[in-house]
């Protein structure tokens, strides 16, 4: 049966037939297609010739009606800074009701009540929802890492005759049934440059080319028996092939060019997908979630009101902190959130007084706020502004120019970056639980025996960055001239100078011969054999320090991949390489 007979037949079993004219008209067919599919129907046995439902049509209804939903409320939530920072997206408040509770409440007036809820950021928040709903929690523990194709995999035996909904969905209407003919995936009538589908004459969902426009894509989806047990196995084929880590479970829907399920197609004005702070202002401007520190931060520090503050926009996810960008007042600026355990890792008052340090020295971005305490920072967004390639030679020479001239200022603070104390600080905070690295101890033991010779022929401490790596410089324009900016000093002290060039080294991922080019770059007049040595056992050194580092991240759900791998090697291979070179200067 095709699409247009199950919406004749749908129409049929909410109303007994009076005309055919009346039937398109609720159906939204043409009289034609009405007059076409009631002869179908009859011919098949879904109806009689009066035009009335069959046991057959009865029985079809019940194999294909709704019994169970799959709630994805895992995620981050990233577009939404600042409130992700406070709130998980799916407790956000639209007329006071979180937008999950709205979902749930409709799912239970159309007698669904078979609820997964699948979670992972901020999962503790979504526990009522057991005993308030009776709902089921199916916790996805790598949220952090991958994006809802697995968590729809966690849920892949409950895609049976189920609804599959986002959790920042609001819908004006109860978008669901008690009773489904066939499989769709819900699109808006509003056109979406970022839509990878529009729906065709057929109402089939088919792919767009790249850079054109297709249908908002809502994200709700029925799937009845045999769609589920389609999309059930590509999930899991796809799930295990790490280039789909990224994917969204939509991926699953697809058999080459076109999904296997029909459209749904509603007003744009029916339903919203809560994407952003200022989608949620404009459903709803006197939402709690609106109210947040960071938003009240700005207020107060650049004298505005919160309608003032548009554009909002995530910037990538730093490795530390969570940043997003924002108009006011025509100028745009970035806000810090402080990530993850980053109380526990930074100073923020020690922070504070190196912004204070190299304050008009024309090294650092321009700071518009900083609170030692919370760790908030608002900065002036650097128009056309790019990183450095750590693999451009060019860049690389600007670069080590730009941080041997800061060195050599000599800037003092305070406060000191103690390399082997930070080291010991971040295994402390594994709480008593062992490495993941079986030779860590070894290993450990090893880098613990370079400082003494580091003491021996450590230079003169000055404030150093300590995270002087290719993503913290930053190229831009200044009074028709190149300028270079060294931005996020969150880690900086006094400390031996050359520990920058170690940092640079190891976060670029350089090999041996990389590492000995970046250091002819910063001693153009060449570098001696002591001195490289020493630069070899702080690779080591820094190399432990951010694996373990890695690992309390690690702990908090935040995987670094291939960079926390790398960084214990470094801790390995140069240790070898300092013993080595010191065996050949001994001979």
């Amino acid at each position: 049966m095709n699409r247009q007979a199950y919406d004749i037949l749908q129409c049929l079993y909410q109303e007994p037939f009076i005309s055919q004219r009346l039937l398109a008209e609720t159906s939204g067919h043409s009289l034609g297609t009405v007059n076409k599919c009631i002869k179908e129907l009859i011919e098949s046995g879904y109806i009689d010739d009066s035009v009335s439902m069959t046991q057959k049509a009865y029985l079809e209804f019940a194999q294909k009606a709704p019994r169970r939903a799959v709630i994805l409320a895992a995620g981050f939530g990233m577009r939404m800074v600042p409130i992700n920072t406070e709130m998980p997206k799916g407790l956000i408040e639209v007329n006071g009701e979180p937008l999950i509770e709205r979902v749930i409440r409709q799912l239970h007036e159309v007698d669904i009540n078979e609820i997964y809820v699948v979670v992972g950021f901020m999962k503790e928040k979504y526990e009522y929802l057991i005993d308030e709903f009776g709902v089921e929690l199916i916790v996805n523990p790598e949220y952090a890492t991958r994006n809802n194709l697995y968590s729809i995999s966690l849920a892949r035996n409950y895609l049976e005759n189920a609804y599959v909904i986002p959790c920042d969905i609001w819908c004006d209407q109860n978008p669901f049934n008690k009773h489904e003919l066939y499989s769709w995936y819900m699109v808006s009538d509003l056109v979406d440059n970022d839509s990878s589908i529009r729906v065709n004459r057929k109402m089939e969902l088919v792919t767009v080319p790249d850079n054109s426009a297709g249908n908002a894509m809502i994200g709700i989806c029925y799937l009845t028996k045999s769609d589920a047990a389609i999309v059930k196995k590509n999930v899991e084929n796809l799930s295990k092939d790490h280039r789909y880590n990224e994917s969204f479970w939509e991926e699953a829907l697809y058999n080459k060019d076109r999904m296997i399920v029909s459209a749904r197609v509603l007003h744009s004005s029916d339903v919203v997908e809560i994407n952003t702070y200022e989608q949620l202002r404009e459903i709803d401007s006197d939402a709690n979630q609106l109210k947040t520190d960071a938003i009240n931060v700005i207020c107060n520090a650049l004298h505005t009101v919160p309608n003032k503050i548009t554009d909002i926009t995530v910037l990538k996810k730093g490795m530390t902190n969570r940043s997003f960008l924002f108009t006011c007042n025509s100028e745009k600026y970035i806000m810090r959130i402080p990530g993850e355990g980053t109380d526990k890792l930074i100073n923020r008052q020690q922070e504070a007084a190196v912004y204070s340090a190299i304050a008009d020295k024309n090294i650092c971005d321009d700071i518009a706020y900083i609170d030692p305490e919370s760790g908030y920072k608002i900065t002036k967004f650097i128009n056309d502004a790019r990183v450095c390639d750590p693999f451009d030679h060019d860049d690389v020479a600007k670069c080590m120019k730009k941080l041997r001239a800061f060195h050599e200022l000599c800037l003092t603070v305070d406060h000191e970056f103690d390399i082997f104390g930070q080291l010991e600080f971040y295994e402390s905070l594994w709480k008593g639980e062992p490495s993941i690295y079986k030779d860590y101890k070894k290993t450990k033991e090893n880098v613990l025996s370079l400082k003494s010779y580091i003491d021996r022929h450590a230079s003169k401490k000055v404030l150093t960055h300590i995270d002087a790596v290719p993503d913290n410089f930053l190229f831009c324009e200044k009074e028709g001239k190149e300028d270079i900016r060294l931005i996020d000093w969150e880690y900086a002290g006094m400390q031996d100078p050359h520990v920058d060039i170690a940092m640079f080294c190891i976060y670029a991922l350089y090999n041996r011969e990389q590492i000995d080019d970046l250091i002819s770059a910063y001693f153009t007049e060449g570098c001696d054999d002591i001195i490289r040595i020493k630069i070899y056992c702080y690779i080591a050194v820094c190399g432990l320090l951010w694996s373990n580092w890695c690992e309390y991240k690690r702990n908090l759900g935040v995987d670094f991949g291939e960079y926390s791998l790398r960084q214990y090697r470094y801790a390995k291979e140069f240790y070898r390489i300092v013993c080595e070179e010191l065996d050949s200067l001994n001979k």
